[in-house]
């Protein structure tokens, strides 16, 4: 099976550890001092989290799922809640060239991470012309 591997420094190891097992409904695979790793099967994703610096944020634009239907963004929207994560949503936003269903959860890290479904183009790449850096960023 090929995975997609996603590396992450975090500086709260043990809050991260708790928000990953959150988002993607598993454990870690592997727990070791200063490490730990998810072998997440839907998405395919090998998630590596390495303990940084005390006070260090993660240094990412976004993350995002995928996904294939606003049913399964209204499904992980409420298994989000269920967990007790803050979650966005945002409905028919254009984004990205794509007109998009989503919800918005941010790690202890303070990176954002978007569960999505494409449901069409769309012209522009911000949600709106005059704040281009807003795109891909919650609400």
């Amino acid at each position: 099976m090929s995975r997609v591997q996603l590396a992450l420094r975090v500086a709260d190891l043990e809050g991260s550890i708790a928000f990953y097992s959150k988002l993607f409904g598993v454990e870690p695979a592997k727990r070791r001092p200063g490490y730990a790793n998810f072998a997440v099967t839907e998405p395919p994703l090998k998630l590596v989290l390495i303990e940084g610096e005390t006070g260090e944020d993660t240094r990412l634009d976004h993350l995002g799922v995928e996904v294939e239907s606003t049913d399964q963004v209204t499904a992980a929207t409420t298994r989000l809640k269920d967990a007790g994560l803050t979650t966005a949503e945002e409905n028919d936003t254009s984004c990205c060239y794509a007109l998009q269903d989503k919800v918005w959860v941010t790690a202890p890290g303070k990176e954002p991470w978007e569960i999505y479904v494409v449901k069409a183009d769309a012209d522009t790449l911000a949600k709106a012309a005059d704040t281009p850096s807003a795109c891909c960023a919650p609400a």
